[in-house]
């Protein structure tokens, strides 16, 4: 029962509300306030405890769970389950528990979502960057909906922005290799991977030993250690197998205890933002000044470069999604990227089909024109005349 009127004498009446069970002893729980009056006051009390219950506003001992809380599950979620809790740890840092933090959790409502993208926009962040900002504060209110008791039992509804700036940037052989010369010798064997498979960064900087099967040349990807959770066999061509050849050697060498593929002094590599911008600079992959500009390729349009030179190398498109890890055809079509150099060689394509066919016909023609001749010859008389 959601909750109770009890008389406990004249015009006194003791007014409950379920809360939940609690979640070390399983015992229920309620909260209890004693009214003085006539039995609609009761009513009254009761009708508005509910839904304060219900918009989580009242919390079993009085607890209040503001959005700072939620935020903190969020991250304990994304670090226990193996996430990018380093990609989350800086958005809820820098811009999520500062605006929001304080909100009690039952309190939040589109509006604040509003101010927060207005505040965003202004800044001139781009819609698909609020909207992963947003998508964490998405994932913290549902993780304090699924807690026992809850912390918060009704979400408010959180807008999502139009995205029409989806890049369409990858890497042709020359910046790949240009990047390559100018990384530190930690870093090489991971774009190498990126380039050549199309898999994520966190995919790609999870993988350690025994999911590397030097003697058949693949990767294994465990289930649980990509983002679709699904196992992926990945074959290494001659290149990235003489990557991880040298990337063994080098971690037997240093670190033999070491269990990652790609390792920095021995541990697991978490973030190279730095390193990336750096070596982009160096390699002449960037647009601005040296302080102020910004890189001209991002780790990302690795993952589009991977699916397009699977599909150019005449790969199915269903192996090549098993491959690269996509699970349905319309978000493979996006990464899957027609360059200007597709479209040229599209055409030089269509225009050597006619010239060949027009020289097929011209063939026929001039075949024709020779039999028709052989025909005729010694049919004529000497005036011309085919007997």
């Amino acid at each position: 029962m959601p909750g109770q009127i009890i008389n406990r004498g004249k015009n006194i009446w003791l007014v409950r509300v379920f809360m939940g069970r609690d979640p070390q002893t399983g015992k229920r729980q309620y909260i209890n306030e004693t009214v003085h009056g006539n039995k609609k006051d009761a009513e009254g009390v009761l009708t508005k405890k509910m839904r304060d219950r219900d918009t989580g506003e009242l919390t079993p001992r009085n607890v209040k769970h503001n959005v700072d809380g939620l935020l903190d599950d969020l991250l304990f979620d994304y670090k226990t389950n193996g996430k990018d809790y380093d990609w989350a740890e800086l958005l809820v840092r820098k811009h999520l528990r500062p605006f929001f933090g304080p909100i009690p959790a039952g309190k939040l409502t589109t509006a604040h979502v509003q101010q927060y993208i207005e505040k965003r926009l202004a800044a001139g962040r781009a819609n698909a960057t609020i909207n992963h900002e947003l998508s964490l504060l998405r994932r913290a209110l549902n993780l304090g909906r699924q807690a026992t008791p809850p912390k918060v039992l009704r979400a408010p509804h959180i807008p999502k922005l139009a995205e029409d700036n989806v890049r369409k940037g990858f890497f042709e052989r020359a910046d790949y290799v240009k990047l390559r010369d100018a990384l530190p010798d930690e870093l090489k064997g991971v774009l190498t991977f990126a380039y050549f498979t199309g898999c994520r960064r966190g995919e790609i900087l999870s993988l350690q030993w025994p999911q590397v099967d030097l003697l058949e040349r693949v990767v294994r990807l465990e289930p649980g250690t990509t983002k679709n959770k699904e196992a992926r066999i990945i074959p290494a061509p001659d290149e990235l197998y003489q990557t991880l050849l040298i990337q063994r050697e080098r971690t037997e060498a240093n670190y033999p205890a070491c269990p990652w593929v790609f390792s920095r002094g021995g541990e697991k590599i978490r973030h190279f933002r730095k390193t990336w911008k750096s070596a982009c600079r160096e390699a002449g992959l960037w647009e601005g000044d040296a302080k102020k500009g910004k890189p001209t390729k991002l780790f990302h349009d690795l993952r589009r470069t991977g699916v397009r030179n699977l599909v150019r190398a005449g790969v199915p498109e269903k192996v090549a999604m098993l491959i690269s890890g996509h699970r349905t055809r319309s978000v493979f079509e996006r990464y899957n990227i027609i360059s200007e150099d597709d479209l040229k060689e599209a055409m030089r394509r269509l225009g050597s089909y006619h010239e060949g066919r027009a020289k097929a016909q011209e063939d026929k023609t001039q075949t024709g024109t020779q039999t028709e001749n052989r025909h005729t010859i010694g049919t004529q008389t000497p005036g011309g005349k085919v007997q």
